[in-house]
């Protein structure tokens, strides 16, 4: 069954999956992968344990017309893997900027998909940014590696709070100009 996106967002096509507007149907594999606590601790803002709604929440927040975040989500079904693989979203911040968050499911770790997420939407510049920025946690060169892999500088070390592990955590801070 194919159920329409929630939001009016375009849709974007790489080699190993699209990247389209959340659906409400996504609801159960995002619950499942956002449940793992690598994952949670590796992002900002997922809890752990996720409490129930919180997905419901994400999407419903995700579909308003107000929104200050887009977020899709890295669909594999075009190529044989699963309909869910992760999300990538912006957000707008002021003076043209955006800031850029993902994360892919541990199932699907250290085979590209984040690097190629953030590429994708990067080439569409669908916020129409100048400059994008964005954060790794300094205990995950990984997501560092995504980040400069796309052409991000690396701008300086900062914090931010982990929600899933109640405490803030060193990042490391990047900016990517567009020539707009």
């Amino acid at each position: 069954m194919i159920q329409s996106p929630v939001t009016s967002q375009e849709t974007y096509v790489s080699d190993r999956f699209t990247l389209r507007p959340l659906r409400t149907a996504d609801v159960g594999l995002i619950s499942m992968y956002a449940g793992d606590p690598k994952l949670a601790r590796a992002t900002r803002a997922i809890p752990h344990p996720l409490p129930p709604g919180t997905i419901d929440a994400m999407i419903a927040r995700a579909s308003h017309p107000d929104r200050v975040e887009d977020i899709w989500v890295l669909d594999g079904s075009c190529t044989g893997h699963a309909e869910v693989l992760g999300l990538i979203s912006l957000a707008h911040m002021d003076r043209a900027q955006s800031e850029v968050f993902y994360w892919v499911a541990p199932a699907f770790w250290n085979v590209g998909f984040a690097t190629e997420a953030v590429r994708t939407l990067l080439s569409h510049n669908p916020h129409r940014a100048r400059e994008y920025f964005a954060e790794a946690f300094q205990d995950s060169p990984g997501s560092a590696r995504v980040l400069t892999n796309c052409g991000f500088d690396y701008i300086g070390d900062a914090e931010a709070w982990s929600v899933a592990r109640g405490a803030l955590v060193p990042t490391w801070t990047y900016m990517l100009k567009t020539g707009l």
